[in-house]
């Protein structure tokens, strides 16, 4: 059970879970990737199992890492998995035929909490604010995309 794994194991399975995803992402398979990146997200909730938190006041993972007394290398793998995946799933959501502009909007800002200047996160909440029609943030975030993005 969830309950009975060490930190280490659901880091690890997180990570086998994201490395899947990847592989589904460059093979097309958007749909299959979007499950993988949400089973690896589980896994990371699953440490809140282990933070003594009352339900309904659960921390976002990387809180909650810290509280399950995780380890500052283990606490920044949470972080670096939990980015990575809401990155991946915006894009996976960006390759459908109906794209979910809000649930895109929703999963960069999550990423730009954690690291504001990730420059495919800005990028594609400007997307996604364009086609949610708010002009003005779509703006924003494209401008801070250009100005940061990689040589």
């Amino acid at each position: 059970a969830a309950g009975s794994a060490e930190p280490g194991e659901l880091i690890g399975r997180a990570l086998d879970f994201k490395s899947e995803g990847a592989q589904c992402y460059k093979e097309k398979k958007f749909r299959e990737a979007i499950g993988k990146y949400h089973r690896a997200l589980l896994e990371l909730k699953a440490l809140l199992l282990l933070s003594q938190e009352p339900p309904g006041q659960r921390p976002p993972p990387a809180a909650a890492a810290a509280a399950a007394g995780l380890s500052e290398e283990q606490r920044q793998a949470v972080e670096a998995i939990e980015v990575d995946c809401y990155n991946s799933l915006a894009a996976c959501l960006l390759q459908a035929e109906l794209v979910n502009y809000e649930r895109v909007k929703e999963y960069c800002l999550k990423v730009l909490q954690k690291e504001g200047e990730n420059f495919k996160a800005l990028y594609r909440s400007g997307v996604a604010f364009y086609h949610l029609g708010d002009f003005n943030k779509a703006l924003y975030y494209l401008k801070e995309a250009r100005s940061r993005q990689p040589t």
